[in-house]
């Protein structure tokens, strides 16, 4: 597919390398020279200056033979103008970045007009998955799958886990739960296991199966703990905002700490139910008397990857229960792996994986057996894609231990009207059902990708 992103920021540059990488053929205009020649150094793409809510500029991309255009500038009404010149030129697709509270609420009622196709708000979506997090905090991850019936968890087996020594196919015989341990991260490897790989303490294991066998799954473990009843948000950004009408709505206790009044003053404003403290959340002391040790759970959510890392790491020295951090730069994620956090979240990953989620569904073409849900996991190496079986293929009616499938491929999921299926060999894939499909084999575009 031809694809023209304009803004080459943070979000821009992500999507653009994922798209690249993918096979697709990118093309990125920014106003800075300086952010265009970082991107063209390091990635296969066509680089070119200029304002893409131009006319000229979008003629200059071929935008009116595109099928897709993504406008992920840091300007909303840029964003809408882009994807609404783009639609007139004649691109496909449109995806619009929209942050601000004000325009994103309103989005569904206007974004036909301005010929958007998408529109992508990484904060939102970032904060919803915050919010699963402080619910759900013996996870270090948590996705959905099957419109929220099927959960995929990834958790760090401590040193006092059980599942330390266990084969695969004890741990289920052991525990009496049906859930999968569909993938394993061990020193940097990433494996699709069998049933009788064996577990051991630092493996990071990611678990898929309905919200109820999860639950029952860590109270098992002996490592279940109940959602967070209060939360410390340090930074009041937008993110923090999202975050905190999320909490609020489900009765959680929230207190953002920022260090510019008038920001506090528009948070008090907005969130009358919050406590807001104008002050330095990286102050030991500030912290200290807000209460950090009697919190259930510390979100560090300024702009500083730096600061939120090492508040981070003095919340868990302070026995705070749930840690998360933000992280704009993920280029060394194996060191901040090792690290004593909770969760680590990047609402750039966020957004691009949306994006390419929807382009990777707009490239299937015709196929009714296409992607729903794309999930990255332990660090892209792993991709958990979902499928909604519409129509008839050659994956459908045959038992799965008959189907010739690629290596490290796994069938994991199989959800079938209320119905959740750890599918074993005589199971069978059917017309209706939504399937997750685990893999190390990336670009996955319809279900029938998994055969050899």
């Amino acid at each position: 597919m031809k694809i023209v992103i304009i803004g080459d920021g943070k979000v821009g540059s992500t999507i653009a390398e994922q798209l690249s990488l993918e096979g697709h053929d990118v093309i990125i205009i920014d106003r800075e020279n300086s952010a265009l020649f970082r991107s063209g150094n390091i990635m296969d793409l066509i680089c070119i200056e200029g304002n893409g809510a131009t006319v000229e500029t979008q003629n200059q991309a071929g935008v009116g033979q595109a099928d897709a255009l993504i406008a992920a500038t840091s300007a909303d009404e840029v964003n809408m103008l882009c994807c609404l010149l783009g639609k007139k030129l004649g691109a496909k697709y449109t995806v619009a970045r929209v942050r601000d509270p004000e325009y994103f609420k309103q989005m569904n009622l206007i974004k036909e007009d301005l010929g958007i196709n998408m529109a992508v708000n990484p904060e939102f979506t970032t904060a919803q998955e915050i919010s699963r997090l402080l619910r759900f905090p013996f996870a270090q991850k948590i996705e959905l799958f099957a419109r929220g019936g099927v959960e995929l968890v990834e958790m760090k087996i401590q040193e006092n886990n059980p599942l330390h020594g266990m084969a695969l196919f004890e741990v289920y015989k052991e525990l009496g739960v049906r859930v999968l341990i569909c993938a394993v991260q061990r020193d940097g490897e990433v494996v699709i296991p069998s049933g009788n790989f064996v577990l051991q303490k630092g493996d990071k294991i990611n678990i898929t199966a309905s919200h109820n066998e999860i639950s029952k799954f860590f109270k098992r473990l002996g490592v279940f703990r109940t959602a967070a009843k209060s939360v410390m948000i340090v930074g009041g950004s937008r993110l923090a905002y999202y975050l905190a009408m999320d909490l609020i709505a489900i009765n959680i206790k929230v207190k953002i700490i920022e260090k510019d009044m008038k920001r506090c003053e528009y948070l008090c404003e907005k969130l009358p139910e919050a406590v807001i403290i104008h002050g330095d959340g990286t102050d030991k002391e500030l912290l200290q008397e807000e209460g950090l040790e009697s919190t259930d759970a510390l979100v560090m959510l300024t702009g500083m990857d730096e600061e939120n890392i090492v508040v981070a790491l003095y919340g868990k020295m302070c026995n705070v229960s749930k840690v998360i951090a933000k992280i704009n730069k993920l280029a060394f994620y194996e060191i901040l792996d090792r690290l004593d956090l909770d969760s680590i979240i990047s609402p750039k990953a966020v957004a691009a994986n949306h994006i390419v989620r929807y382009i990777r569904s707009r490239k299937a073409g015709g196929s009714g057996n296409r992607v729903e849900t794309l999930i990255r996991l332990v660090n892209d190496q792993v991709e958990a894609v979902e499928f909604r079986v519409s129509e008839a293929s050659p994956v459908v009616g045959i038992p799965l231990k008959d189907l010739k499938r690629k290596k490290q491929t796994l069938v994991a999921i199989i959800t079938r009207g209320a119905r959740v299926i750890i599918p074993t060999g005589d199971d069978s894939i059917q017309v209706g059902d939504y399937v997750v499909i685990v893999t190390t084999e990336k670009r996955l575009l319809e279900l029938d990708d998994i055969l050899l």
